[in-house]
């Protein structure tokens, strides 16, 4: 077997991290011309650590209700999935009745492959 490339093997982290990085490049730069134009409205002079504390502070306002919010639907449904809510279980109690069904009438021996397959892997 050949061994994949970690490029190809970890391809989906690549292209969101790379997404990430632009964006949060992108934000800071924009963010630094912003900042330059406010200060020098204002008469203000430009600091390095005024406009880190800004832009940090904005980079973690929008990570609080963008990200964390995401991510808690992400991991929040991959929980429910996995300790098996009614909501995760829908969609595949009808396959897994479709999939009976065709064993009965296509299958000599489908009642028996059901009976054995439901002992080796109980049902809920």
């Amino acid at each position: 077997m050949k061994k994949q490339s970690i490029w190809k093997k970890y391809g989906y982290f690549w292209v969101t991290l790379a997404i990430f990085l632009i964006s949060f490049i992108g934000h800071w730069a924009f963010g630094w011309e912003a900042y330059k134009e406010e200060q020098s409205a204002h008469n203000q002079p430009v600091e390095v650590n005024n406009f880190l504390t800004e832009i940090t502070r904005d980079t973690l306002e929008n990570w609080q209700s963008e990200f964390l919010q995401l991510m808690w639907q992400v991991a929040g449904l991959a929980l429910l999935f996995h300790v098996g809510s009614p909501q995760s279980k829908e969609g595949s109690d009808r396959v897994e009745e479709k999939i009976d069904e065709l064993l009965k009438k296509n299958h000599p021996e489908g009642e028996s492959v059901i009976k054995k397959l439901d002992d080796k892997y109980a049902r809920d």
